[in-house]
């Protein structure tokens, strides 16, 4: 039996974790196991991650994680996915983007992929700050470029992409963006035989995502840029509440919406599960339940063709209300 772990997290997390678990429930037998992490647990223990969520984590097949609060104004405050994403080495993080039915849009449907490095780069947490000046460090290396650039090849590969974009900022970042494009262009030479690559600054990029964003397949690029860039890309497809996102290492994963805590909708039964349920279905595929997962990713579908959705992306359903009908969209799926 597999063994997951679920962090609740803060804001309208406990909410959309209750939803994500009771559908793995009636697809799976798995054995769940509570982690703490978030603002919350903080205040409750003085950290946001806890020894004992990191230890327990790694006696798990995955983590389903929903978002954290990360308060800008305490000083020392560690981000919790920040830190669990760095101490279980997970260092790739995939963000798929695919329309739904139904979705206001400017644009034809979309399916492209953005990977981030997800350990390094202007999050590796270097700071230092005097009363005139504050400065942070950027690490860009080796290992870390070629193992991402790698992770998007191969995943373009599995995924049936068929061209992959650097994307970088080496005219001006010459040094640190100048070693992933090199670096880059040595691993895209492996795969050339069947992948189209091509290498794009990052600015150019992000007018290119609302001009004519179909023209991208994988992008793969450092930790800041990645993390702009997808939240960008949310909003071509109905916005961070439909968006999910998956953290892969060599031995751990974790999956989780790419929207925050909200805490201003907290128990008012608003927020879009979307995003949630599609991360869960991530980790179903990935611990090796693909016809589950597929079957979840129906159901969330035929929500949208059926036109019941949550006020942020047109429509008028509660957060439970969508729920209940992706779970009965999975019954039928399944009979």
């Amino acid at each position: 039996m597999k063994k997951i772990m679920y962090i609740n997290g803060d804001g309208i997390g406990p909410e959309l974790m209750a939803h994500a678990k009771e559908i793995v429930d009636t697809l799976v037998d798995v054995q769940w196991v509570e982690g703490e992490a978030g603002y919350e647990t903080f205040q409750k223990y003085g950290t946001s991650l806890p020894e004992e969520t990191i230890s327990r984590a790694k006696e798990c097949d995955a983590i389903l994680f929903c978002a954290v609060t990360t308060p800008p104004n305490i000083p020392n405050y560690k981000s919790a996915i920040v830190t669990l994403r760095k101490e279980l080495d997970l260092y790739a993080n995939l963000r798929p983007f695919v329309s739904l039915p139904n979705v206001p849009s400017n644009y034809p449907p979309l399916r492209f992929t953005i990977v981030r490095e997800n350990t390094e780069g202007m999050y590796s947490g270097i700071e230092e700050a005097d009363a005139n000046r504050a400065t942070a460090t950027r690490v860009i290396t080796r290992k870390g470029s070629e193992r991402i650039v790698r992770f998007a090849f191969e995943y373009a590969k599995k995924a049936g992409f068929e061209k992959v974009t650097l994307v970088h900022k080496a005219n001006v970042l010459r040094k640190t963006d100048g070693l992933f494009l090199e670096i880059g262009r040595a691993v895209a030479g492996e795969y050339s035989s069947k992948i189209a690559v091509e290498d794009a600054l990052v600015d150019s990029v992000a007018m290119r995502l609302v001009k004519s964003p179909q023209d991208f397949q994988v992008i793969v690029t450092t930790n800041l840029f990645g993390d702009i860039l997808s939240d960008e890309a949310s909003a071509l497809i109905g916005g961070l509440g439909v968006a999910p996102s998956a953290n892969i290492g060599e031995k751990y994963s974790l999956f989780e919406p790419v929207h925050g805590s909200a805490p201003k909708y907290a128990g008012k039964n608003v927020a879009n599960p979307t995003g949630m349920l599609r991360a869960t279905s991530m980790m179903l595929a990935h611990i090796g339940f693909e016809a589950e997962a597929t079957h979840l990713e129906n159901a969330i579908v035929q929500s949208y063709k059926n036109n019941v959705k949550t006020k942020d992306v047109g429509g008028s359903a509660s957060t439970s209300e969508m729920a209940e009908e992706i779970k009965k969209n999975l019954k039928n799926t399944i009979c």
